[in-house]
């Protein structure tokens, strides 16, 4: 990779009980990654996840799933040609975070298109969707929960300013996904999120995760209170290969920068002697992996489980 800045933008979005929510969240997406390209020079902006709408629907769950649905658009498609317009504008690479219509109102992923100057250049769909977020069935084939239909497929795409992974949100809980992306060669990992838990979990699990692989990680969370009523907190982050954070943001409206440095993990921390003799992706011992991909449950029991649909 190339030597640049990135930067995480948060901000506040309108959500679905407002009818003109996806206009004005983009033209506030807009005027954030213009001061924030003007005060940094970023050539890699991260917006929250789902900004253009709000991460949770207003409604009963089948209604508000429609309602998303109607609200939102294929990839590629009418949102995402905005976004290539602001990547030519600012000549930058943009983490643009929508639900994506698919091909009836019954699916609707939580999508991430990672876009450039060249156009659209790859589409995540959050493969880890939060409890409350993905969708349940009652015995009768009705929507009793949630909205989203989960992706299967990480992704990891070459740039001009190296490679770039995108995750979403609850994604960066489980280690498995980040490491398959940082083995598809991933040298920045994105996390656009609408993070509503606790500070401590968020900044574990983003220092955690760039630390794993020694990539560097750059977490957007939106700020402001949840159509679900939850808040989320803001705290956006950009973490060095080796876990150190470089930037943080506060729980208000704001953006955060850093420049990443192409050669980073020749020392244990950065800006310092200690020289790094080791690798986390080449050390690791494969024969002790053997039953990963069995499914499992915690030994300990939470408050309540929801089922997986696969």
């Amino acid at each position: 990779m190339k030597r640049f800045t990135a930067a995480a933008v948060q901000f506040a979005p309108v959500h679905t009980s407002d009818p003109d929510c996806v206009q004005k969240n983009l033209d506030r997406a807009h005027a954030w990654l213009v001061e924030a390209k003007r005060q940094s020079g970023a050539e890699l902006f991260v917006l929250p996840e789902s900004f253009t709408t709000g991460f949770t629907p207003a409604g009963a769950p089948a209604d508000a799933r429609t309602t998303l649905w109607n609200a939102v658009d294929t990839i590629p498609g009418k949102l995402t040609d905005v976004g290539i317009d602001w990547a030519r504008e600012l000549d930058a690479y943009i983490v643009f975070p929508t639900y994506e219509r698919g091909p009836t109102p019954e699916v609707l992923y939580n999508s991430a298109a990672l876009i450039g100057p060249e156009g659209l250049l790859g589409v995540y769909r959050k493969t880890h969707p939060f409890a409350s977020e993905r969708i349940v069935e009652g015995v009768d084939g009705n929507v009793v929960q949630g909205w989203t239909t989960p992706g299967h497929a990480p992704l990891c795409v070459e740039t001009r300013l190296g490679k770039i992974g995108v995750i979403i949100c609850y994604d960066g809980d489980f280690p498995e996904l980040s490491r398959v992306t940082a083995l598809l060669g991933a040298e920045v990992i994105c996390r656009p999120s609408a993070f509503m838990r606790t500070f401590d979990h968020w900044e574990l699990t983003n220092r955690a995760r760039a630390y794993d692989n020694h990539v560097y990680w750059i977490a957007t969370n939106a700020v402001g209170l949840d159509a679900s009523g939850a808040y989320c907190f803001g705290g956006s982050m950009i973490v060095h290969p080796n876990g150190v954070k470089l930037a943080q943001a506060r729980g208000g409206e704001e953006a955060v920068w850093a420049s990443l440095d192409p050669d980073p993990i020749r020392t244990v921390t950065p800006n310092s002697t200690a020289e790094q003799h080791f690798d986390h992706l080449q050390d690791r011992n494969l024969l002790s992996y053997a039953d990963i991909l069995t499914e499992g449950m915690s030994a300990f029991e939470p408050a309540k489980r929801v089922p997986y649909e696969r």
